[in-house]
């Protein structure tokens, strides 16, 4: 069966994003490198004197160009094709981080790379047909239903775990607190944007969103979770 003309824009921009988006991640590592190295203070160590680095904020740049294109995919694409074409990134941070980080990748990481694209395609091939959504209400009455409700309760206390518990005692000696935080925070963020994008999407078809309380409440949710990532993200 082929793909959607929907489903195909939102390939591309997903392809786009996990461009800009892995690209961004080596030009804030050379820019936080150089920060530290003229404060002394690294940013993982509370310091914040990368917010004064250009290259840092080029990377920023970077990275916002990426996420409003991977934005816009979701109001194309399902999440189940958007989401998985977001590994792709990983694959252009490593090759870069080879050649402009000067890091080794090392056999692991190459068939990390292999499995990344395998998966990609697997789920890009049998990606299903998006069900039409009407209404930003539709996705918020299944955001309420029992076993979502539960789902953001265990996320919302593990994320409240990690940042109260294990981020103060061994956030710098295990990467998985700052990843896990980012993760768990991701998967919100990933659900609040497809709905945000759906509503802006149906909006701009006629459809006024902007009218209805759970809107604003994805937007809410998305800025939050951004928020709480970009600050892990960076430690």
């Amino acid at each position: 069966m082929g793909m959607s003309q929907d489903n195909l824009r939102g390939f591309i921009l997903a392809l786009l994003s996990s461009g800009f988006i892995g690209a961004s991640f080596i030009i804030k590592k050379k820019g936080l490198r150089r920060a530290a190295a003229v404060s002394g203070v690294r940013a993982g160590y509370g310091g914040y004197a990368y917010l004064l680095e250009p290259l840092w904020w080029l990377g920023m740049v970077t990275m916002i160009v990426g996420e409003v294109a991977n934005f816009v995919a979701y109001a194309f694409a399902p999440a189940i094709l958007v989401t998985p074409l977001g590994a792709l990134s990983i694959i252009v941070s490593a090759v870069l981080a080879h050649f402009m980080l000067k890091e080794k990748l090392h056999q692991l990481g190459v068939l990390g790379c292999v499995m990344c694209i395998s998966g990609s395609v697997i789920i890009v091939i049998h990606a299903p047909q998006e069900s039409p959504i009407t209404s930003v209400q539709e996705i918020w009455a299944m955001a309420t239903q029992p076993a979502f409700l539960l789902y953001l309760g265990s996320v919302i206390v593990l994320v409240v775990l990690l940042i109260l518990y294990f981020a103060p005692r061994c956030g710098h000696t295990n990467v998985l607190v700052f990843t896990g935080i980012c993760s768990l925070m991701g998967s919100l963020s990933v659900m609040s944007v497809k709905a945000l994008g759906t509503a802006l999407k149906l909006t701009f078809e006629g459809k006024n969103q902007l009218v209805y309380l759970e809107t604003w409440f994805f937007m809410f949710i998305v800025a939050t979770c951004v928020i709480i990532q970009m600050n892990y993200l960076n430690k």
